[in-house]
């Protein structure tokens, strides 16, 4: 599936489908809401193309797939050592639903899908009838000044700047994250 962009409404409808089917379960494990999408969840116009979903454990994700087994299964779970993720992938309503664990050991608390910042770093946002964990956008600015994605962080700096952000959290994100002195300069500038 290469879509075109998704815009906010097919975000939350896959999410609402999404979160429909998990409530189904006797059980719904924590998830967050993280990548592009969570960006887009939060007003910040980026070009999404999928859906991530972070789980915390291989059990959860899941659960989580079993609960989107009426859905096309796009790739069926399995582990990818390459990126130490448990991975699956799904169509919802015509979009690229994706779950992971990230399973890399650190000790930083301000990285977007590693460690305890997704965990402790979020937001709720309203989605139909659901209130969505979705991470922050300090963390979100880091992944993509690291990934070195103008598209994608300058807009996220746009936004940042007009509506405000915790400089303390993006400091340990941005530190975390190893960022080159270039893109220091670059929050310095954009972030005042």
């Amino acid at each position: 599936m290469n879509n075109p962009p998704l815009h906010l409404t097919d975000v939350t409808t896959a999410l609402t489908t999404t979160l429909d089917a998990l409530a189904r379960l006797a059980t719904a494990p924590a998830y967050r809401v993280c990548g592009t999408s969570a960006a887009l969840l939060q007003g910040v116009p980026l070009p999404a193309g999928d859906l991530d979903l972070l789980l915390a454990t291989r059990a959860d994700l899941d659960a989580f797939a079993a609960a989107l087994a009426p859905f096309p299964c796009l790739r069926p779970a399995s582990w990818l050592p390459e990126s130490s993720q448990y991975f699956a992938g799904f169509a919802v309503n015509g979009v690229r639903v994706e779950l992971s664990t990230v399973e890399r050991p650190t000790d930083a608390d301000a990285l977007e899908c590693a460690g305890t910042g997704p965990w402790q770093h979020h937001v709720l946002i309203g989605c139909g009838p659901h209130q969505v964990p979705v991470v922050r956008l300090e963390l979100r600015l880091a992944t993509e000044l690291l990934r070195d994605r103008p598209d994608r962080y300058l807009p996220l700096l746009r936004h940042l700047s007009t509506h405000g952000f915790d400089p303390a959290l993006l400091h340990r994100a941005t530190t975390a994250c190893h960022l080159p002195p270039h893109h220091r300069r670059l929050l310095r500038n954009h972030l005042r």
